[in-house]
């Protein structure tokens, strides 16, 4: 996996999550708490989200073929997209249908001190796997908000597990909330509406990920940032009198499409011609280096009339 899909991040909360599990089934057991269960599924369902994106991240190194000419790096993105799919069903719906039936028949909390403690151990790991992943974001983040670094991210990894780390550490404190409420109050049903907010937490994050990963899925083209510099790259050539236009695609995080119409001076040789493609080539790919499958076709440009626009003809270069 690339620097940009946040291995450290990735590992290091599949390791806490793994035993947080363990502990938490474990608490689970021993007190009957509700909101100790759906902690538990939860912090299940996030060890094998993690597990999956380790694995999307190895089949999207595989090398492109007749069969997926372009490569296999989306691949990251199907896998993250199914990442929430888990998180909506097994985390959450399951926490919503547990505290239902909870509230229905709710039941006394054994040796309460149990879940408490491991409650209290679970957040003291989660902070740390959170900390991981934002020392990760950080080398990758620039000066984007944390909310900008989640939406228009196009490795999907680091985002997946911020908002995992995040959404482990409210529930966590949902379920303390939860238990410490059914221990002084003795009404079990705070128990039972702990671990109810937890599934709607848990659904909301999976929705929100689902629909960040959709567009991801779809195809998202580079940002403004990235698009200047490429157009900047081409029109810095004296022999290119304009762009005409030009379309970029994500074929996976770290691999950017460019192909572009150029248009040159109708009196320039073949050869000339495919020298300059090919150096308008080597400054996009210095420009932006995530540009790797570039495809320049040149043209003569001619304005179109604007009575028939057959074809949108953006003008970027200035005459001068």
């Amino acid at each position: 996996m690339s620097a940009s899909g946040g291995g450290k991040a990735i590992i290091a909360a599949l390791l806490a999550n793994l035993g947080i599990a363990i502990a938490k089934f474990i608490g689970f057991i021993v007190s009957g708490s509700s909101s100790m269960l759906a902690e538990s599924v939860h912090s299940l369902a996030d060890s094998g989200n993690q597990g999956l994106l380790l694995l999307g991240g190895r089949k999207a190194k595989r090398e492109a073929d007749a069969s997926h000419p372009f490569g296999y790096g989306r691949e990251r993105y199907v896998y993250a997209f199914v990442v929430s799919i888990i998180l909506f069903s097994v985390g959450g719906v399951f926490s919503i249908y547990e505290g239902i039936s909870k509230l229905q028949d709710p039941h006394e909390l054994e040796m309460p001190i149990v879940p408490i403690v491991i409650l209290i151990v679970a957040l003291v790991l989660e902070g740390f796997s959170l900390r991981t992943a934002i020392k990760e974001s950080n080398l990758v983040r620039g000066d984007q908000s944390w909310v900008q670094f989640v939406r228009h991210a196009k490795a999907p990894e680091l985002p997946v597990v911020l908002l995992e780390d995040c959404a482990a550490l409210l529930g966590l404190t949902l379920a303390l909330t939860g238990v410490g409420l059914t221990v002084a109050t003795g009404d079990s049903s705070w128990d039972a509406i702990g671990t109810l907010a937890i599934g709607v937490l848990l659904v909301a994050v999976a929705v929100i990920l689902g629909i960040e990963t959709k567009s991801l899925l779809v195809g998202e083209g580079a940002n403004r940032a990235d698009v200047a510099k490429i157009r900047d790259a081409i029109n810095a050539h004296s022999s290119v009198e304009v762009l005409i236009h030009m379309k970029t695609l994500y074929l996976g995080p770290d691999e950017l499409l460019v192909a572009a119409k150029i248009g040159f001076a109708s009196k320039m040789r073949l050869s000339d011609v495919a020298t300059e493609i090919n150096a308008v080539e080597v400054s996009i790919r210095e420009a932006v280096p995530v540009a790797r499958v570039i495809y320049l076709e040149p043209d003569v440009y001619r304005p179109l009339n604007p009575a028939n626009p057959a074809t949108e003809t953006i003008v970027i270069k200035s005459a001068d």
